[in-house]
C-alpha cells in the first residue's frame, strides 16, 4: 500500500499493477474517505477489503478521526467495528 499524498489516495499494487485505490481528504486530526475502486480485472480477490483494512489501520496509527463517506469503507467499518474507535459517521447528528 502506497500513500500518494499528491493524488490524495492510497494505492494498492500487486507487482507493477495498481489493483485499486482509496481516495481521501485529510485535514489536521481527520481523514475523510471519499471513494474506493478496485480494477475490474482484480475484483473478487479480497483487494477491496485489503485496501479498507490498510487505510483504516493507517488512520488509527496517525490518531485521526475517520469519516467514511465512501460506501465501501463505511460498510467495511460496520462489519469490523473493532478496527477503529475514532469514527465520525456522516449521518450522525
Amino acid at each position: 500500500m502506497v500513500d500518494d499524498e499528491s493524488a490524495r489516495r492510497y494505492e494498492l499494487f500487486v507487482g507493477d499493477d495498481r489493483v485499486g485505490y482509496s481516495a481521501y481528504r485529510r485535514e489536521p486530526g481527520r481523514v475523510t474517505f471519499t471513494h474506493t475502486v478496485v480494477d475490474p480485472a482484480f475484483e473478487g480477490h479480497g483487494y477491496g477489503s485489503a485496501i479498507a483494512r490498510a487505510v483504516v489501520a493507517d488512520a488509527v496509527e496517525r490518531g485521526e478521526t475517520i469519516i467514511p463517506r465512501c460506501p465501501f469503507i463505511r460498510s467495511w467499518l460496520e462489519k469490523h467495528p473493532d478496527a477503529a474507535t475514532g469514527i465520525e459517521w456522516p449521518d450522525a447528528p
